[in-house]
């Protein structure tokens, strides 16, 4: 069965990219646009990652991260950190967050991580 992967982000472009070649490396591929929804998608399909960009309206994925860190069922839900702010590493790291890709997203990179995450 195909691992699942949580993509949130607010970029039309970059959801439609990433979708597509997360799907034709054989993930099953779940699309928010904001953390607000994303929280609720991941409480309720459980992803195996999530790919999370930073700079979203509603709910930013800084809060996203803290929200989801609070609900036993889904805080270890291992997290990709995607943004175009290299400075803000340790923040996210303090947060247990240690994946952290800078924009524009090197998806050979971003597949490797997910292949340590999740396995095959």
């Amino acid at each position: 069965m195909a691992k699942k992967i949580l993509v949130i982000d607010d970029d039309p472009v970059g959801v439609v990219l990433m979708e597509s070649r997360l799907r034709r490396a054989g993930y099953e591929v779940l699309v928010e646009r904001n953390g607000e929804t994303g929280l609720v998608r991941v409480k309720a399909d459980k992803p195996d990652a999530i790919v999370l960009d930073i700079e979203m309206p509603e709910m930013n994925g800084y809060t996203f991260i803290i929200e989801m860190k609070k609900d036993e069922s889904v805080k270890n839900t291992p997290v990709i950190v995607q943004t175009s702010h290299e400075e803000n590493r340790g923040v996210f790291a303090r947060r247990g967050i240690t994946h952290y890709l800078v924009k524009p997203i090197n998806f050979d990179v971003l597949l490797v991580k997910l292949k340590e995450i999740v396995g095959e």
